[in-house]
């Protein structure tokens, strides 16, 4: 399940706009995002809250996750995966 918000805080007073559940699903089909079910493994927890954005010209996963009994926010580039906060 993939919550959406209008904009998301990040780091250095940055915003990401985020994608609407239409949008999300338009960009995992047409290959501009893997699905957020493969980001698992990267995200180092259990995922509570996951919000597909653009951010800096780039599609991100805003990420909640529950690690070590604390929710932190972790910021995943949609293509790769990889780990950017």
């Amino acid at each position: 399940m993939l919550t959406v918000s209008l904009c998301v805080p990040l780091a250095g007073g940055a915003a990401a706009a985020c994608l609407s559940q239409a949008e999300a699903r338009q960009a995992v089909s047409s290959g501009q995002a893997r699905p957020l079910g493969s980001m698992a493994g990267a995200a180092g927890g259990e995922i509570v809250r996951a919000d597909l954005c653009e951010q800096g010209g780039r599609l991100v996963y805003v990420l909640s996750v529950l690690s070590g009994g604390r929710v932190v926010q972790r910021v995943l580039d949609a293509r790769s995966g990889k780990v950017l906060k």
